[in-house]
């Protein structure tokens, strides 16, 4: 039987899609759970729908008890992935996270001007991607926490200020201090390293790089780069995106025209059209028959398997 979803239910569902807290994910819930049309064939997806309220409302619950033990620098992932800020004091981080997210944050030219961490998001075309600035990595101001942000991360931006006459003691004891704690700047992670080589910009800026990077060559490669620059800030948002290993993929319902802006599913490179299925609701994936996809295919609705691989960008309809 045709469950026959009404806009109001369709919309409710959208709001589910993009929510990036609990509490707005339970309000998406509660209004899908009001506006879905009440007859025989939604009683699997209102049973659905009250068994995912009630293990967000317990799980809304236990955070809510344990946040007052929450140590100040915890910081909630949100948005497509989380990218650590770290590095030398003043080799540009607060200045980079501040050009990235458009969040106000104190910038000067004297050390430690970063005390705590510092959260923003990072628009990349239509998603978000979380940013977190962290103190500086000293020896007079290193931190345990910091390390472990830095290891949990999906990855961690590393600044160099390529001018500065303490680069090389910088560099060998950033090297060493991430080495300490298992994050290899030379591996695939996680996390993903991504070290810069700032101020390139400055007089002598380029020639200092070049330097630093042939003494390096053979630990890790780095990126020279001006945080100042827009093009190089475009580049960065780039390779962030690439090394997440994401796709976006966008839906639409049989015989409906897409939405003017739709909100992409977030999805791990090599993820099938099965597992999208059953990200959106178990029963389309248990009772999924095809689907059609626009985008990468040989031809814009084209029918594919459950195990077709999605490609970033690709628009998919599922028929159960």
């Amino acid at each position: 039987m045709p469950a026959n979803l009404t806009p109001e239910y369709l919309q409710a569902e959208e709001k589910f899609k993009s929510a990036s807290s609990n509490l707005a994910k339970l309000a998406a819930l509660e209004e899908m759970l009001r506006t879905i049309p009440k007859h025989k064939g939604t009683e699997k997806m209102q049973a659905d729908l009250k068994r995912r309220l009630s293990q967000l409302r317990k799980e809304s619950q236990k955070k809510q008890s344990t946040a007052v033990q929450k140590p100040f620098y915890h910081i909630e992932r949100e948005g497509a992935g989380q990218v650590i800020l770290c590095g030398p004091p003043n080799s540009g981080k607060s200045q980079l996270f501040a050009n990235l997210s458009r969040v106000e944050t104190e910038i000067g030219d004297y050390p430690f001007t970063t005390r705590v961490p510092k959260l923003g998001m990072m628009p990349y075309e239509d998603i978000q991607i979380q940013l977190v600035d962290t103190p500086p990595l000293a020896p007079e101001f290193l931190e345990p926490w910091q390390l472990a942000m830095i290891k949990q991360s999906d990855i961690a931006m590393v600044l160099f200020d390529v001018n500065d006459l303490n680069l090389l003691e910088q560099t060998e004891f950033v090297l060493s201090t991430l080495a300490q704690r298992g994050i290899s700047v030379d591996r695939q992670g996680p996390p993903r390293v991504v070290i810069l080589g700032n101020k390139t910009d400055l007089p002598g800026g380029k020639a200092n790089f070049d330097v630093w990077q042939d003494l390096y060559r053979e630990r890790f490669h780095a990126v020279p780069f001006c945080t100042l620059a827009l093009s190089h800030l475009s580049d960065i948002k780039r390779r962030v995106f690439d090394l997440l290993e994401i796709v976006r993929v966008y839906t639409k319902a049989p015989g409906k025209k897409p939405e003017d802006r739709p909100v992409p599913y977030i999805m791990k490179r090599g993820s099938t059209i099965s597992d999208l299925a059953a990200v959106i609701h178990k029963d389309l994936e248990e009772n999924f028959k095809y689907a059609r996809v626009w985008g990468k295919t040989k031809f814009d609705g084209q029918m594919v398997e459950r195990t077709h691989v999605l490609e970033d960008g690709e628009m998919v309809e599922i028929h159960t």
